[in-house]
């Protein structure tokens, strides 16, 4: 088993000259196959690199096209189509673009492409999920075919991290093309065939700029259920599959002797999101008694197995310079739970259920289908409020439908996971800011608001990690979140794959090692 546990943190306003020219290295696989198939939980919602919305998009994306920069396994920026930049102010950014670049379909890479991305990434029209990570970006302009220049509205310390953005061709976006069905990069790696729910292949690129891969063809096979995934991989049929993964299965694979298990710690979070535009749950007193009512302990220990660590607040283990222990959300105390119901005015009914003003204490929790150790959490979190008095509903349905509750605010309580949170930053700001456009929940308050913004204007490490602490004592304490696992990626490949290994966001890069 492999634990990486290095993080540095990266400041955008402290990079003044920095200059790059080797591509980043990948680890080399003993003897790469010529196929390689791999077990996904679900399929690409869009293959357009500025819309990628689950992992799948962003693990196949990141396979199809390239960015400015690439993020190393420590998250770290290094060249990509950029070879090198310079920052000669705060607010201002350089960009020179590597030289004979092409597409998939055979144009040339140029820095008219780049300003393309960028300004479509900004236009609300484009709807894209990220668009909130790019707004301090005032203008991105072309000073030739290969330089680009990056104009901010204000220092913004998070950036590097978001500058992995694949580019689109714009001749094909101008002509209709689209990217989310038949995606067209720079990357190792190109759309071969999609059938969807079920299967997507991509070959090699014979024209990629750092070599042709030794890998020639990736077919992923979409298996909802995780321990068809985890019997997949032990007859054979594929060769990796990765969290989510039941814990038997993590065990029986583990007792089998056959499969490389690295376990890395990973960017990303499983949580309990209130929607606090619900006429019920925009009480802070209300959602801080229900969060005592999450048994974190039976749902970590337990339902997952102790395959990820238990959270006491929304800042990540993987960026240490921004921990603070003293920050803690509310812990299990079912007594303490219901005391505090009762002095809000919500006492039990005579038939068991907590009324208030004549109005029963009901609340629905969903979560996707595709995920049995969540439905197993919302079942067990529906016993547990029962038990307290309140009429509650497990809402389960399929993975989409499932996200269009939260993106609409249909949704009382989620269960759900956050994923690729390559700083503090990506895991508060669109999140938990008033109008962020993750911001699922309607979630506001002006000291969160304050400390978020002030995260991504400091220009030190003391000041980012000051005010992300700022922001997350508010969050502990009013619950619009409730954190429940830091989680660790589970990754297991057959011998095939040896010397393969994941980066913290469950990227592929590995994959994409050029022959030798």
């Amino acid at each position: 088993m492999t634990f990486k546990l290095a993080r540095r943190p990266l400041l955008a306003g402290s990079i003044a000259t920095l200059a790059m020219m080797a591509a980043m290295a990948q680890a080399e696989l003993a003897s790469p196959p010529d196929t390689v198939r791999l077990g996904f939980d679900i399929d690409s919602l869009s293959l357009d690199a500025r819309l990628a919305a689950e992992t799948t998009s962003y693990r196949l994306n990141d396979l199809l096209y390239d960015g400015l920069v690439r993020l190393d396994r420590d998250l770290l920026p290094q060249p990509a189509l950029a070879t090198s930049w310079e920052q000669p102010d705060a607010t201002t950014l350089i960009f020179h673009l590597r030289e004979g670049v092409t597409f998939h379909d055979g144009s040339v890479l140029s820095a008219e492409d780049v300003v393309y991305t960028y300004t479509t990434m900004l236009d609300p029209a484009l709807n894209a999920r990220n668009r909130s990570l790019y707004t301090p970006i005032a203008a991105v302009t072309a000073i030739d075919p290969l330089t680009v220049e990056f104009k901010l509205a204000e220092p913004y310390a998070p950036l590097f991290s978001y500058l992995d953005l694949g580019i689109v061709p714009q001749a094909l976006a101008e002509g209709n093309a689209d990217f989310g069905t038949t995606p067209v990069g720079t990357g190792p790696f190109k759309l071969e065939a999609w059938t969807r729910g079920s299967q997507i292949n991509l070959t090699a690129n014979p024209d990629y700029w750092g070599g042709r891969p030794a890998v020639q063809n990736i077919e992923v096979v979409i298996v909802g259920n995780g321990t068809a995934r985890a019997q997949a991989l032990a007859a054979g049929d594929v060769d990796l599959i990765m969290t989510p993964l039941p814990p038997a299965e993590t065990q029986m694979l583990d007792g089998m002797g056959r499969f490389d298990h690295t376990i890395t710690p990973a960017v990303a979070f499983t949580y309990v999101n209130f929607n606090t535009g619900d006429a019920l749950l925009s009480d802070p007193a209300l959602r801080a008694a229900l969060a005592k009512l999450i048994d974190q302990p039976t749902i970590v220990d337990q339902i997952f197995g102790g395959l990820d660590l238990p959270a006491s607040s929304i800042l990540m283990p993987a960026f240490p310079w921004v921990v603070d222990d003293s920050i803690a959300q509310p812990g299990f105390d079912m007594q303490a739970a219901m005391a505090e119901l009762d002095a809000l005015g919500w006492v039990m009914g005579p038939a068991g259920i907590r009324v208030k003003d004549g109005q029963e204490l009901a609340l629905s929790i969903g979560t996707n289908s595709e995920d049995a150790e969540r439905i197993q959490s919302v079942e067990y979190l529906q016993n547990v409020f029962t038990g307290a008095g309140i009429r509650t509903e497990a809402v389960i349905v399929d993975y989409p439908t499932f996200m269009q509750g939260n993106q609409g605010k249909t949704y009382q309580i989620s269960f759900l996971s956050w994923g690729n949170l390559v700083d503090p930053d990506r895991a508060m700001f669109g999140q938990l800011r008033s109008g962020g456009n993750f911001n699922w929940g309607s979630y506001a308050n002006p000291e969160v608001d304050a400390a978020l913004d002030a995260g991504r204007a400091a220009t030190t490490v003391e000041e980012r990690a000051s005010a992300y602490r700022a922001a997350a004592a508010v969050i502990s304490a009013e619950v619009p979140y409730y954190v429940i696992s830091h989680m660790q990626l589970h990754t297991f490949v057959s011998d095939k794959l040896a010397g393969f290994a994941p980066d913290p966001r469950g990227f592929l890069t590995d994959l994409a090692a050029p022959a030798q």
